[in-house]
C-alpha cells in the first residue's frame, strides 16, 4: 500500500491539500474556499483520468458545478444584503 506514495505523480496529494484548505476556508466563511475547492475538484478529475475511474471524474465534475453555484449564490447574496462576507 505504501510502496509508492507518489504513484499518481502527487496529483492525489495536491487534490487532498486543496480540498482540506477549501473546507477550512468555507468553515471560516471565506468565499475563496469555493475557488480552491474547484481547483481541488480539477485535480480529483485528473486523478480519475489517471486511474480510469469514471465515478471519480463524474462526481468531481458535479461537485465543481455545485461549487461554482455556491460561489455565484454567495456573491449574489452578499451584494444584495450589502455585506462583504
Amino acid at each position: 500500500m505504501m510502496t509508492d506514495i507518489f504513484q499518481y505523480y502527487g496529483v492525489d496529494w495536491i487534490a487532498m491539500l486543496f480540498t482540506l484548505v477549501a473546507i477550512y476556508q468555507l468553515g471560516n466563511k471565506q468565499r475563496s474556499g469555493f475557488v480552491l475547492m474547484i481547483i481541488g475538484n480539477s485535480f480529483w478529475i485528473g486523478l480519475g483520468v489517471f486511474t480510469a475511474s469514471l465515478a471519480l471524474i463524474v462526481a468531481n465534475a458535479v461537485f465543481a458545478c455545485m461549487n461554482v453555484r455556491g460561489l455565484w449564490k454567495w456573491s449574489r447574496d452578499a451584494r444584495g444584503s450589502g455585506g462583504t462576507s
